[in-house]
């Protein structure tokens, strides 16, 4: 895999597009060296190591170029892992991630667990006692980068008791330009800044991190190839499958697909591959990822295989319980929804974003659907799927949002019947379309409106679990209550919370639960027998 070397020479402004400036006063910059697409400069007595810098045009670019499936294996791979493993034999040193964000990151983080025990690391949850603290960001809302930027101020302290310790900033966060320019100029302590597109990269980046002991910052923006066979470590008897990337439908409020990279779907064969051994090793839940996981197959260009095509493949494999995350209304077709119809280990629980009731606000969102359409899809789901669970996202407060258009958001919402609902003030990310719309709509409006909205989903949500009283449902134990260790806790096929006593032996089985009590947000009730058969 090669890569465009972007970095300029600061002193001629020759050699690359960018112009650093932005992210260092680099009026005493020096260039020590320029080797390998790689410059190195010394800056106020930080030695900083550019490989490559994200950049936000160059991310929006959806170019012709055939994306390549390469097995992570290599010899110069191989060779560092050795090298860190032979240092982690003589003195053991440890990692911690933290992790932020959506079910995507989540896997991220088992993918570079993985390939840091590979490399010989342990985990440790005592950031204290970690060699390797790497924050693994999101990007989606203002609010998640205030909590990255908040840890990396309690960890300064912790790099000064520690020198030491290899500090890193990855994920969503790091494709930014901004966020870098400010962890750049403001946390000169982090170690290792990179992205996305990347992460098979860890072990050479930790290499260069360690031995240098320069900032390394690595942030492709442009998506790279699907890299197969990554080492991941998973835990518990759920697990996520990433079945593609990136997202081509620029929504005007979503940094996603400049974070993220344009769509690009794992061959068929690779995610059968990866879900047949998941079954071997015997898990009972597997969630599929994708950014916009329902346009998975439409960049194949040699075979007509659809989403719908592999979710009928994924009936054929013997995992208990089968979801995806998460699907776009507009490619939620007639196929798909046949598919999930045949039921069995495809769950009915199905995550359709909608984010407004409006059609007027869906198009300043360049959602490319109406109310009129979603609706009918919801129609066709309900009629097809059993006992279809519906839950969504929704954005309140979208630039120019009037109260009408509001009162047409909890009108769709009633119409639908969401069991639950990931709610947001709309915030402006800095590189989308939206962030040049007026945001006139005040704070004190959007929350109120929030307030409403969110007052209705409670209602429905609440009316949802009462009518599952009496009812007898299949839960797969997780684990003890976090409020009570006598309490046992799982999910439902339809994704609801249910709480119950049991002995701790039934923690990652199947049992049968009767519905005694309702909540809003989980419902709890008496174990009747541990589920026989699953089909």
């Amino acid at each position: 895999m090669t890569m465009e070397n972007n970095s300029p020479d600061l002193k001629s402004g020759k050699g690359g597009s960018k112009d650093y400036s932005k992210y260092f006063d680099f009026s005493d910059a020096k260039v020590i060296s320029e080797e390998e697409g790689k410059t190195t400069y010394r800056i106020k007595g930080r030695t900083v190591q550019i490989n490559s810098n994200p950049d936000y045009k160059e991310g929006k670019r959806r170019g012709k170029q055939e994306i390549e499936v390469i097995d992570f294996e290599n010899t110069e791979t191989n060779r560092i892992m050795e090298e860190f493993r032979e240092i982690n034999r003589h003195k053991q040193h440890y990692y911690f991630i933290a992790t932020y964000g959506c079910q995507m990151n989540e896997h991220d983080t088992e993918t570079m667990k993985g390939l840091l025990e590979q490399m010989g690391y342990l985990g440790t949850e005592d950031r204290n006692m970690a060699d390797i603290i790497l924050l693994n960001t999101c990007a989606i809302r203002e609010n998640a980068e205030d909590k990255v930027f908040g840890e990396l101020g309690h960890l300064k302290n912790l790099k000064l008791e520690k020198p030491g310790l290899l500090l890193g900033v990855c994920g969503c966060m790091s494709q930014e330009e901004g966020v870098v320019n400010r962890i750049m100029s403001k946390h000169g302590f982090v170690d290792m800044i990179f992205g996305t597109h990347n992460i098979h990269r860890l072990p050479q980046l930790v290499k260069e991190a360690y031995f240098s002991k320069e900032l390394v910052v690595e942030v492709w923006s442009k998506e790279g190839d699907i890299i197969e066979n990554l080492p991941k470590k998973r835990e518990g008897m759920r697990a996520w499958v990433n079945i593609m990337y990136g997202c081509d439908k620029f929504c005007t409020y979503c940094i996603v697909p400049f974070t993220r990279g344009k769509e690009r779907s794992r061959r068929p064969e690779d995610v059968i591959a990866e879900m047949r051994e998941l079954a071997r090793q015997g898990f009972k839940e597997v969630t599929l990822l994708g950014q916009n996981v329902n346009a998975y197959g439409k960049d194949f260009t040699d075979i007509d295989y659809t989403f719908g095509d592999l979710m009928d493949d994924m009936r054929k494999i013997d995992i208990p319980r089968i979801r995806f995350m998460t699907s776009h209304p507009r490619d939620f077709d007639d196929k798909l929804i046949e598919v999930l119809g045949k039921g069995g280990n495809l769950t009915e629980h199905i995550h359709l974003p909608v984010q407004s009731g409006s059609t007027a606000v869906l198009k300043k969102m360049s959602r490319k659907y109406s109310r009129e359409t979603y609706l009918e899809l919801v129609r066709k789901i309900k009629a097809s799927v059993p006992n279809a669970v519906l839950t969504t996202d929704i954005i309140v407060g979208f630039p120019g949002e009037t109260e009408e258009q509001f009162g047409e958001t909890l009108s769709l919402v009633r119409e639908v019947g969401y069991d639950m609902a990931y709610t947001f003030i709309y915030s402006p990310r800095e590189g989308t379309p939206a962030a040049s719309m007026e945001d006139n709509v005040s704070l004190e409006v959007k929350s109120e409106r929030l307030q409403r909205l969110n007052n209705l989903i409670k209602e429905q949500s609440r009316d949802s679990n009462d009518r599952m009283l009496g009812e007898i449902v299949e839960v797969l134990v997780e684990g003890e209550s976090k409020n009570n260790s006598n309490v046992l806790s799982g999910r439902s096929r339809a994704n609801k919370l249910v709480h119950f006593e049991g002995p701790k032996e039934w923690i990652g089985t199947f049992v049968h639960v009767r519905i005694t009590d309702t909540k809003t947000w989980y419902i709890k009730g008496d174990c009747v027998a541990e589920a026989a058969a699953i089909l």
